[in-house]
């Protein structure tokens, strides 16, 4: 989505692109990343999400180490080809 224009994001996208944010922020702050805690940043950062999404990434998150999944990256491609002689 980086290269999307958020002003082209579908309302699902741009909902779930501020749960992301909100999320990370609150793993960056070392505080819980909850329903209420997400919704709290949301709010305050002027935005608005569907009520589904804060409780959604909550429960996604409940239990795992947010750093750990940040270290492993994402599913890029694969590297350039080799040289052929």
């Amino acid at each position: 989505m980086a290269a999307v224009p958020v002003a082209s994001l579908t309302p699902e996208q741009k909902d779930e692109l501020v749960c992301t944010y909100a999320a990370l922020i609150l793993h960056d702050d070392e505080a819980e990343i909850s329903a209420e805690n997400m919704n709290k940043l949301i709010t305050a950062s002027g935005n608005k999400v569907e009520a589904y999404w804060p409780a959604l990434y909550s429960k996604m998150l409940t239990g795992k180490n947010v750093g750990d999944m940040l270290a492993l990256g994402g599913g890029g491609g694969g590297g350039g080809g080799g040289r052929g002689r």
